[in-house]
């Protein structure tokens, strides 16, 4: 990627930030227009985080997902010889990662804040806080206030800006969980790459919300045979305001003079203004990969899918499995010892997003019971259900005979005796 020089006034903005002048041009835009006044778009809206954000489908997007993932379970495993996997309570990730990252987070909230991170700014940094050679807490940081660079020997160096000063952080200290990127470096900020897009949708809203301030229809006009000065016809231009607004719709005006009211009518489908906003919601939805039908909006053939399960699985393969891989894969890499990789396994559970097809439920349970690959106390665990005696035994269904045998003693057929029942 090619270098930049930067100017001087951009470049001490960026000193005070904290960005390195050998940062890249696109770095550098997204840094000044993500925090600055945004970079204005084709529409004329300026965009930044806090701006999309009051766009109620980024609101719900992000939300959706940062939520969603925030409550799903993240185990830490103990890997067994015979393939089996248990808990592992007594490692030390166990309690960061499942029960009390750090003072103030619980794990909910922690999850909740670096997918949020991922989802508007492309990137989640955790600061990793050690008492001696012990990993104590796990602190997450604002991706506005980091910058990262490479240096000539090619490890990384972070630098966190917060009220007026910065900090270097050295890299084995942090870990970075990057969404999607090209330079290895740094993940792309959604909201910069589809800045078009959010600012098409900003500008929509702004108009919705114009046109119905100015009572749901453009303006009219008045027409008389009467010659008016200029004051007359601010007077006239004053009250017809009155009328004007919303929440006067209704009222009657009164029009002296031989004054006559001329309306043009023009609807929102007309203007396309209806139409338009619900291709913005389609349209930002596609930056999230969020099927529309999930944050309510119900149009045309937005809810394809025909079972609650059927939704949930095509939300959980295209949108979340991608964020949660790539976050299990940093957790691993940044937080285990190389020593143990192949021991312990950091995984979320996704079972309780598809728990909503009860039928669907019973049909999956009631097929591992019958073929031998899950036992009852397994599936009752699954349910959140005590364990029962006698429930770690494998069964399969063995009432399966060939047709000829059907309706004969069975057990004879066999030269094996029946049972006699009295």
């Amino acid at each position: 990627m090619i270098k930049k020089q930067v100017g001087p006034i951009r470049a001490a903005i960026l000193e005070f930030m904290g960005v390195p002048a050998e940062i890249t041009q696109l770095d550098a835009n997204q840094v000044l227009s993500l925090l600055g006044n945004g970079t204005q778009t084709s529409s004329g809206k300026n965009v930044t985080v806090d701006s999309a954000l009051q766009l109620s489908t980024v609101w719900a997007c992000v939300r959706l997902i940062s939520e969603t993932v925030s409550t799903l379970p993240l185990r830490v495993y103990q890997n067994n010889d015979d393939g089996s996997r248990t808990l592992a309570k007594s490692h030390h990730l166990y309690k960061l990662l499942c029960k009390k990252p750090n003072a103030e987070f619980t794990p909910s909230r922690f999850r909740l804040m670096i997918v949020a991170s991922i989802c508007l700014w492309g990137n989640a940094y955790v600061e990793k806080i050690y008492i001696g050679k012990r990993l104590v807490s796990l602190e997450p940081l604002l991706p506005q206030c980091i910058t990262v660079k490479r240096l000539k020997n090619g490890s990384l160096e972070y630098k966190e800006v917060k009220n007026g000063k910065d900090r270097v952080i050295p890299e084995n200290r942090i870990m970075h969980i990057r969404g999607f990127g090209i330079d290895g470096i740094n993940g792309l900020a959604t909201i910069y790459q589809g800045r078009e897009t959010v600012g098409s949708a900003t500008a929509a809203d702004q108009s919705a919300g114009k046109f119905f301030k100015k009572g749901m229809q453009p303006s009219g006009f008045l027409t008389t045979d009467v010659q008016l000065n200029d004051k007359q016809r601010g007077q006239i231009g004053d009250n017809v305001t009155k009328y004007a607004m919303s929440e006067n719709a209704g009222r009657i005006m009164v029009l002296e003079a031989g004054m006559k009211y001329q309306n043009i009518t023009m609807n929102p489908e007309a203007a396309q203004l209806l139409q338009t906003r619900s291709y913005n919601v389609e349209e930002l939805c596609r930056l999230w990969r969020v099927p529309p039908f999930m944050i309510g909006h119900m149009d045309k053939a937005s809810s394809w899918a025909s079972s609650t399960e059927a939704q949930m699985l095509h939300f959980l393969t295209n949108t979340l499995r991608p964020l949660l891989v790539n976050i299990e894969q940093e957790l691993a890499a940044s937080l285990l010892d190389p020593r143990e990789s192949d021991d312990i396994t950091i995984e979320f559970s996704v079972e309780g997003l598809l728990r909503a097809d009860s039928k669907g439920r019973a049909e999956y349970y009631n097929s591992a019971l019958n073929n031998g690959w899950m036992n009852r106390n397994e599936v009752r665990r699954l349910e959140n259900l005590p364990p029962v005696p006698g429930g770690d035994v494998y069964t399969v269904q063995s009432a399966l005979i060939n047709l000829e045998h059907v309706g004969k003693n069975y057990g004879a057929i066999n030269d094996e005796p029946t049972q006699q029942t009295t």
